[in-house]
């Protein structure tokens, strides 16, 4: 099972694994070895989540997810195929808890009076110290 939050939990059933050749740097072991994986989740079948998580993973992740509601990530940053494995279930573990954050609501609140006083009164010096510049007697 893998933990997203407390409450929600994914069975590793629902993953599904494809393995693949990595490509850059690596010798003759890259030519050889499928040590890319690519873990496919079909978030549209999980009988993990409700349909309300649904609907928000899929507007979050969207450009990871296909049409028929499939999430996919790669890794192919480790040499073994185990630890790319561990990897992408990992990278699947938080970008889902990422998603299921809830942040708070923000409290609207007054801005205090003592705030809009010394706007006002600021403001006011302001003017004063224009107006002084202003005033010029050109005629004498």
């Amino acid at each position: 099972m893998i933990e997203i939050r407390d409450d929600i939990l994914i069975s590793e059933n629902e993953l599904v694994f494809k393995f693949s050749r990595s490509s850059g740097p690596g010798g003759q072991n890259v030519n050889k070895v499928n040590t890319r994986v690519t873990l496919r989740f079909d978030l549209a079948n999980s009988m993990s989540l409700s349909d309300v998580q649904k609907k928000r993973i899929l507007k979050q992740l969207a450009g990871r997810a296909s049409k028929d509601g499939v999430i996919r990530v790669v890794s192919q940053r480790y040499r073994t195929q185990k630890a790319n494995r561990r990897a992408a279930v990992d990278r699947l573990q938080e970008l889902l808890s990422l998603v299921m954050e809830t942040k708070p609501l923000r409290k609207k609140t007054k801005v205090p009076g003592s705030a809009k006083r010394q706007r006002l009164e600021e403001k006011k010096r302001r003017s004063i110290l224009k107006q002084q510049r202003s005033e010029h007697d050109f005629e004498s």
